[in-house]
């Protein structure tokens, strides 16, 4: 099985780079996202016609993410809401970042943490917010069902210094900020793995590039597309990878796809 995660910065422009990606590697599950239209306008029919059934959760111009499966997704969900209730959530489903689905008696979590913008601003608060209840959505997933669960997608946090070419200044730098880090790490300290990092230990891998001084070009990046895996799936993962082909394309996406195969 190959799960595959992506932020591909709307799905209408990526369009055929997906595609034709896809076509070369036939994962079993894509998951995306800040896919940034509105669920009636997404274009379902291209991916379809390749082999996917598509789940999707998403909102104009802003957010989204959705679920690509060769198998049909069992248990759909989206947003925390149908696990905690609107009550605890609030408003925070406004803004559409989770959905979820099982494939082959493994729940898959696909995520769109916030971004922050900077430390300290109202955008900064609501994403420690927003962790804090993926958190609490995780312990009750875990509560209520007894299977594996993959929680993937782009976590706007690198969590560790080698995952930043430059890490200065990180403590006041938005996605490496100690309580973001801290966050996170409560998060998996309910029994989740960096499977990236079962693999490959090293400095120097990212998985996003900013679009502005020659990001890319330098390798001048983050790692903050993840997959963390519970512990019985952590032990049958078996390669865990960054293409950063994509990358290179014309008008690309900043982050590039993450694989994993288990």
């Amino acid at each position: 099985m190959q799960i595959a995660t992506w932020n591909v910065n709307s799905i209408r422009t990526r369009q055929e780079i997906v595609i034709n990606w896809l076509n070369n590697n036939p994962v079993d599950v894509l998951c995306l996202q800040e896919t940034k239209v509105r669920d009636e306008q997404f274009p379902l029919a291209p991916f379809q016609e390749i082999g996917y059934h598509v789940s999707i959760s998403g909102q104009k111009a802003y957010n989204g993410v959705a679920i690509f499966s060769r198998q049909p997704l069992q248990d759909l969900s989206m947003g925390f809401s149908p696990i905690l209730g609107e009550d605890l959530v609030g408003d925070y489903d406004e803004q559409k970042r989770v959905i979820s689905g099982v494939v082959d008696n493994v729940r898959i979590v696909n995520l769109y943490v916030p971004n922050g913008s900077a430390i300290d601003s109202d955008k900064y608060v609501y994403k420690l917010g927003w962790l804090d209840l993926l958190k609490q959505y995780l312990e009750k997933l875990q509560a209520e069902q007894s299977l594996e669960i993959c929680i993937c997608g782009d976590f706007n946090i690198a969590l560790e210094d080698k995952d930043i070419h430059n890490p200065k200044g990180k403590a006041k730098h938005v996605m490496s900020s100690p309580p973001e880090r801290e966050a996170l790490s409560h998060i998996l300290d309910l029994g989740f793995q960096d499977v990236f990092r079962k693999f490959i230990s090293e400095e120097g891998h990212y998985s996003w590039w900013d679009y502005r001084s020659g990001g890319f070009a330098r390798n001048r990046g983050w790692r903050i597309d993840h997959h963390y895996f519970t512990s019985n799936l952590y032990q049958q993962a078996t390669k865990c990878w960054i293409d950063s082909e994509p990358r290179k394309l014309e008008k690309p996406s900043d982050h590039a796809p993450v694989i994993v195969e288990y």
